[in-house]
């Protein structure tokens, strides 16, 4: 397991609009912070400015200004470059992505750096070539531009990322926290993932239209030859599920079954169950007007008293509260 350098870019302008200084604190968060007690060394984070730094660089449309060592030329030779966005203008065609940017994604592409955009930021690794022939996405209400701006990239706009080994772009705002999320389970493992996660108390997806909103923080496992019986499960959660109901439609043995998806991701059975059901449960006080004892049964937590005992165990707040906290539209 290796964590290794994060060049992340910080095109000038970002900030305008203001959502795209959350996409970019994202990788400031999952990969500046060291966490010595889940992995040692942590990643090496560096910001990397388009735009030389100096004492005139002026602020943006936000009133803020960047002031770092590192430059473009800093991306080539780092092992994860991240573009969190480009400038609304860059994907509005009223101007063109920096020739400078373009030049040092390549270079960094070409020796070597796992490549990654989050939201906008893929116009700038398509507009470098890089996603040509690849599957990639941005938020959908940017998809359509993308396509059509570069046919060779197979945009698609019904995922919250896509990881095509080397190069990994997302959707806008919170996906661009899962696609990071996913990458640290890459290089360090589900249990460190998973801990970093809770740590950054990352809230559950409210439901809409979209497909990019389905609830997919950190993927469930790594063993494809099990998803179809943890695909199953998720659809039977009220039921009274056990790890031989699961190992038997899984045709294998409960002590190889339980193995299996501990390898995977990094913890047992029944609590991956627990996990679905209070997910379940989540989206339940999301999106409906449900009784918590319904919730409860429906989940597959049993009873209110049961299903408020797992809330506050694990999530730190009631249902009740948990609901407030998540307001129907």
């Amino acid at each position: 397991m290796n964590a290794g350098s994060v060049a992340v870019v910080v095109t000038e302008g970002i900030g305008v609009p203001s959502w795209s200084l959350y996409e970019l604190s994202i990788p400031c968060t999952v990969f500046g912070k060291p966490q010595p007690d889940l992995a040692d060394p942590w990643y090496d984070l560096r910001l990397c400015a388009t735009q030389e730094p100096g004492p005139d660089t002026p602020a943006n449309g936000t009133g803020l200004s960047l002031n770092t060592r590192y430059s473009l030329s800093d991306i080539v030779g780092a092992d994860t470059v991240i573009v969190p966005s480009v400038p609304d203008a860059c994907v509005d065609e009223a101007e063109p992505v920096a020739p400078e940017l373009i030049t040092a994604l390549r270079l960094a592409h070409d020796a070597g750096a796992r490549m990654v955009s989050l939201c906008t930021g893929a116009f700038a690794l398509a507009e470098a070539g890089i996603l040509d022939g690849r599957r990639a996405t941005a938020h959908w209400m940017h998809t359509a531009q993308l396509a059509a701006r570069y046919p060779k990239v197979r945009v698609d706009d019904s995922v919250l990322y896509v990881d095509d080994g080397d190069v990994l772009t997302s959707a806008g705002l919170t996906a661009g926290l899962d696609l990071c999320l996913h990458l640290v389970r890459r290089d360090l493992g589900p249990h460190v993932a998973n801990q970093l996660a809770r740590r950054m108390v990352v809230p559950a997806h409210r439901p809409g239209g979209q497909a990019q909103f389905i609830d997919l923080p950190v993927p469930a496992t790594d063993d494809r030859g099990l998803e179809p019986v943890l695909d199953w499960a998720r659809e039977h959660l009220d039921r009274p599920l056990t790890v031989e109901d699961l190992a038997q439609r899984a045709t294998v043995s409960p002590r190889t079954f339980y193995r299996r998806l501990q390898a995977a991701t990094g913890t047992t059975p029944l609590q991956w169950l627990l996990n679905q059901r209070l997910r379940r449960a989540q989206s339940l006080l999301e999106s409906t007007d449900l009784p918590i004892a319904r919730i409860g049964e429906l989940s597959g937590l049993g009873t209110a008293n049961n299903l408020r005992h797992h809330f506050l165990k694990q999530l730190g707040v009631s249902p009740s509260d948990y609901r407030r906290a998540f307001p129907r539209a």
